[in-house]
């Protein structure tokens, strides 16, 4: 699927109701006004120009082409097309039709309240600096890069430690393994922190010294494991200015859902 294909798909079942308010207003203009400001119209009805510069501006880092435009145009003509059918066949009339529109109303509404509290509250350096100290401490500690043979029963997986024991490689006892993602790569689980397992699996791997082997079988609610640990070093972290836009997201969030505790703790509620 090519680009303008892809954003004309996005915008059909996103992009265009986010506009709705606006994409109201400049339709109700442009009934006011002549059909010259229209981009076209369908059964009588315009879909106005403002309506296609309003959606092409939303699309960020996306060029402002005629093919762009003519696909967005496209959609509105769709949509246009549908909404009047819709209407025709009264479901505009429809109760529930009705508070579906109304509630969707209401999100645009929320939206643009949050942009415009996000533009007026502009997040500084220092706040995305000391989120991210707070997601490095939460993440910092050790990767583990293990190994392991997955079997369903205790006998079968004491029976494998014997086996490494008398010099078999850990590899090749692998293709016994029961974990189809590891089997075929000799029972290898790449780095991953401990947290990434389930307890009983973490634990023993945490107790593991470097190059040694769990001599007793561990129990997870998947079978029992035999477990490798090949290595460990600290995780890593990425710079803060690889990732400084997730942190504008993370902080916007924190700072409208702390806007919308103060609201709840400021409102009359009851149930």
């Amino acid at each position: 699927m090519n680009k303008i294909s892809r954003l004309t798909a996005a915008l059909v079942l996103g992009g265009l109701l986010t506009c709705s308010v606006q994409a109201a207003d400049d339709k109700a203009e442009a009934k006011a006004s002549s059909s010259s400001r229209a981009a076209a119209t369908v059964n009588g009805v315009a879909i106005p120009k403002s309506m296609v510069d309003n959606i092409v501006a939303d699309q960020k880092g996306i060029e402002d082409t005629p093919e762009l435009r003519q696909a967005i145009l496209d959609d509105l003509i769709s949509r246009e097309l549908l909404l009047q059918e819709a209407k025709r066949k009264g479901l505009d009339k429809d109760k529930k039709t009705a508070m579906q529109m109304a509630l969707m109303r209401d999100t645009v509404l929320i939206n643009a309240f949050i942009q415009d509290y996000v533009r007026a509250n502009p997040i500084s350096d220092a706040q995305l600096k000391k989120k991210y100290d707070e997601l490095v401490a939460m993440n910092s500690g050790t990767e583990y890069k293990a190994r392991h043979i997955l079997v369903k029963t205790e006998g079968e997986a004491k029976a494998i430690i014997e086996s490494l024991k008398k010099g078999e490689k850990f590899e090749e006892l692998a293709k016994k393994s029961e974990d189809p993602g590891s089997k075929d790569k000799g029972g290898d689980l790449g780095w991953s922190p401990a947290s990434t397992y389930v307890p009983p699996f973490a634990e023993a791997l945490t107790k593991l010294a470097k190059g040694k082997t769990s001599e007793a079988p561990v129990k997870t609610d998947f079978g029992w494991h035999v477990i490798q640990l090949e290595d460990t070093r600290p995780i890593e972290q990425p710079p803060f200015d690889a990732v400084k836009p997730q942190l504008q997201q993370a902080v916007s969030k924190d700072n409208v859902d702390k806007l919308l505790a103060d609201l709840k703790k400021k409102a009359k509620i009851t149930n």
